[in-house]
């Protein structure tokens, strides 16, 4: 479904509109090239200090790992991720040190930097006419194993990619929700001054 059904209230970007997260994926291959593209989106995402504390893990429909990586998700994501393209893990370093320096303190925007990572890189998938899902349904603890990741790493979510699918794939549940989602007013989460009483 196209989000063109979505109406923003104030002049904003059109891509913000069309980016959406559906769950109907064709199981087509993303070749090589568009998908360092959907990469190179992320690599330009800012960050403190431009530590760029994010790490991407990925895995690709027709490669080996696939399966470790569907495996990790809880079963309900499972269900529609197997028809995805790519599915990835987005990390973030807990750690960060100055430039040259090995003495690491603890990160405080680290989880915060890899959200604006995430936010580019489904930006830059739209553009290519892909799209991006993330969720947060994951075995954490076992993804920590299964994909080796390091204790100073958080796991922050993962991200299905692919081309969109006719929702009939879906289970007749999950149809009713394949649109496109609206969102709060600004006057919802937006306040000049301080945190309202």
């Amino acid at each position: 479904m196209s989000a063109t059904a979505r109406v923003a209230i104030r002049a904003v970007e059109p891509l913000f509109l069309d980016r959406w997260s559906p769950r109907a994926f064709d199981s087509s291959l993303i070749p090589q090239e568009d998908l360092d593209t959907i990469f190179e989106g992320a690599r330009w995402a800012p960050s403190a200090f431009n530590y760029q504390p994010w790490r991407l893990l990925y895995a690709t429909r027709d490669s080996a790992n696939w399966s470790r990586f569907l495996g990790v998700l809880l079963p309900f994501n499972q269900s529609w991720v197997q028809n995805a393209s790519v599915l990835l893990y987005i990390l973030s370093d807990t750690l960060i040190a100055a430039p040259g320096s090995e003495d690491f303190k603890p990160s405080h925007s680290h989880s915060f930097d890899a959200g604006a990572a995430w936010a580019l890189l489904a930006l830059q998938a739209t553009r290519l006419g892909y799209h991006a899902h993330a969720m947060s349904g994951v075995d954490f603890d076992k993804a920590r194993v299964e994909l080796a990741v390091p204790d100073r790493f958080r796991i922050e979510a993962a991200v299905a990619i692919g081309r969109i699918a006719d929702k009939s794939i879906l289970s007749e549940s999950l149809q009713a929700r394949e649109v496109p989602s609206g969102r709060k007013d600004i006057s919802e989460f937006v306040t000049a001054g301080n945190f309202p009483a």
